[in-house]
C-alpha cells in the first residue's frame, strides 16, 4: 500500500503540524502510545528520519516517489534540500491545496483523480503534475465538484496564500506566476537533514 490511510492525528501528534495531512488539531501535545511520554534523547537518524517523515505523510507521497525527487534535486544546479521543496510545492495536488481548493492534499488528489481538474483548459488526472509559471488551474463545469470547491475556497484551511499563486474566487480560476520561494513554504522542517537521510542512497 503506497500511501497512508491510518489515523491521521497520531502522526501529527509524533511529527508535528502537517496542515497537507489534516485540517484537524488534537488537544494532546504527546506523542501517541505506551512510551510517547517519555523524553528521550533523540539520536542523529532519528533527527533525520523524523523529518523525512515529515516530508513523506504531508505531501502524501512513498518512499519511492521522495527518492526520485531526492536524485532529480541534486541533478539541478543549487541547493538540493530548497529545490526538493520547491518540486514538491509545485505538485498539482499541492497546489489546489495551496490554492484554498482543497482542505487537505488528500482531498485535492481526489479532485485531480476525479478529473475535475483543468489545466491550461486540458483536463489533468496525474497528481504529481508540475505546475510551471504561467499555468492556469481551473474546475471543471459540474455541479457537485463547483460547489464543494466554492465552499472550500470560502473557507480556506491556510490564512496565507503564497506569492507565487493567484485566485480568482468568483470564478474558481488561478494562476501560477512563478516557483515558490522557501519562505513561503507550508512545512516546518530542517530540509538538509533530509537530503543527509539519503546521501548515502
Amino acid at each position: 500500500m503506497s500511501r497512508y490511510r491510518g489515523p491521521r492525528l497520531r502522526i501529527s501528534r509524533r511529527l508535528g503540524d502537517l496542515p497537507g495531512l489534516t485540517a484537524k488539531q488534537s488537544k494532546k501535545t504527546a506523542p501517541s502510545g505506551e512510551h510517547g511520554q517519555q523524553v528521550r534523547k533523540p539520536s542523529e537518524y532519528s533527527l533525520r528520519l523524523e523529518e523525512k517523515q515529515k516530508i513523506r505523510y504531508n505531501y502524501g507521497i512513498n518512499e519511492k516517489q521522495l527518492l526520485k525527487s531526492i536524485k532529480t534535486a541534486k541533478k539541478v544546479q543549487g541547493s538540493t534540500g530548497v529545490i526538493l521543496l520547491q518540486m514538491l510545492e509545485m505538485r498539482l495536488d499541492n497546489t489546489l491545496f495551496r490554492l484554498g481548493m482543497a482542505p487537505t492534499i488528500p482531498a485535492a488528489r481526489q479532485l485531480v483523480n476525479h478529473k475535475h481538474i483543468l489545466v491550461n483548459r486540458n483536463i489533468v488526472s496525474i497528481c504529481s503534475y508540475q505546475c510551471k509559471p504561467g499555468d492556469t488551474i481551473s474546475v471543471k463545469n459540474k455541479n457537485s465538484s463547483n460547489f464543494r470547491v466554492k465552499k472550500y475556497i470560502e473557507n480556506p484551511g491556510l490564512a496565507n496564500l503564497p506569492n507565487h499563486l493567484e485566485i480568482d474566487k468568483k470564478n474558481m480560476k488561478a494562476k501560477v506566476n512563478g516557483v515558490i520561494e522557501r519562505d513561503w513554504v507550508g512545512i516546518q522542517l530542517n530540509e538538509l537533514l533530509v537530503v543527509e537521510y539519503y546521501s548515502k542512497k
